[in-house]
């Protein structure tokens, strides 16, 4: 039998490649006299995972020429500040996108916060309104991680039309929304869909006919080669950290699929780090980008 010869999905250098697209863009905005586009990111507690992410988010504004705001809180803010402060930034008309970072605190209702945002400032693409309109393939702040593998797919142009795709994992942040992507009649899109999870019975069987996977349970190493059948495209949304005595950090980022030995088998596969990680912060770029510009809402 032929062996498979596997392509590396370079999400760095996607993502590289589109942080310069929006930067341009914006410098041209400003060039004409346009508006600068502000982020605001909120901050609450000192959840290592969380300071990464926001710091990188902070970091691409700056490179890419928006305006950034960092609004931090400790651990103990009341779920009524933090309300009042979301109602603030929908007011301030410079403000063009903000997020709330997830995780919050246990005394703080995550979806009541989410539901506080105005979705049209709503640039992680959480608010039910988007959520809704992403369902009904309407203009919407798509949901960063689900946008940012939809543009790989793109961008390596892989074919979607009439694939079986299997989702592993159902959550509101990466699994439903990516599902409904792949559902719609575009391009990426066309997919038959399969969400699995958990409680998912012969999850092994389904996923051996799948022609695209997607893996987004937060397990490490869960997706096996006796999973993966020959010739699949496989993308790893997993980042759990791992103990290693070998890196700087003391830890390793390990993703969803067991790549040494599932990569052989595919056509394509995303590598844990560097894969879809880089795209999500440039989709939520991208959001806060069309938000300046009111081309989802007016």
């Amino acid at each position: 039998m032929e062996e498979q010869s596997c392509n590396i999905i370079d999400g760095k250098a996607v993502a590289a490649q589109i942080k310069k697209e929006i930067a341009d863009e914006v410098a041209q905005i400003k060039k004409n006299g346009g508006k600068t586009p502000h982020l605001a990111a909120v901050l609450v507690g000192h959840d290592g995972g969380s300071e990464t992410y926001v710091a990188n988010k902070v970091r691409t504004c700056e490179e890419l020429g928006f305006k950034s705001s960092l609004i931090r809180y400790e651990d103990d803010v009341t779920e009524e500040e933090l309300l009042q402060k979301v109602a603030e930034l929908n007011r301030d008309d410079d403000v063009d996108g903000f997020i709330v970072q997830l995780p919050l605190p246990a005394h703080i209702s995550s979806q009541k916060i989410i539901e506080a945002i105005d979705y049209r400032k709503d640039v992680d693409g959480f608010h039910p309104i988007n959520v809704g309109r992403l369902s009904l393939g309407l203009p919407c702040f798509k949901s960063a991680t689900p946008a940012g593998i939809a543009e790989l797919l793109k961008r390596y142009e892989i074919e979607t039309k009439g694939k079986h795709c299997i989702i592993i994992g159902r959550s509101n942040i990466v699994g439903k929304p990516v599902a409904m992507l792949l559902l719609q009649k575009t391009y990426p899109g066309d997919c038959t869909v399969t969400v699995c999870h958990s409680r998912s019975a012969n999850l092994k069987d389904i996923c051996c006919n799948a022609d695209i996977i997607i893996a987004a349970l937060g397990s490490p190493e869960f997706l096996k080669a006796d999973m993966v059948k020959e010739g699949a495209v496989v993308i790893d949304v997993g980042t759990t950290r791992l103990p290693s005595s070998v890196t700087k950090s003391g830890y390793r980022l390990t993703g969803d699929v067991a790549f040494s030995e599932v990569a052989p088998k595919c056509s394509y596969i995303t590598p844990v780090p560097g894969g879809v990680g880089p795209m999500t912060i440039v989709s939520l770029m991208r959001n806060t980008l069309l938000a300046a510009k009111k081309e989802i809402y007016k």
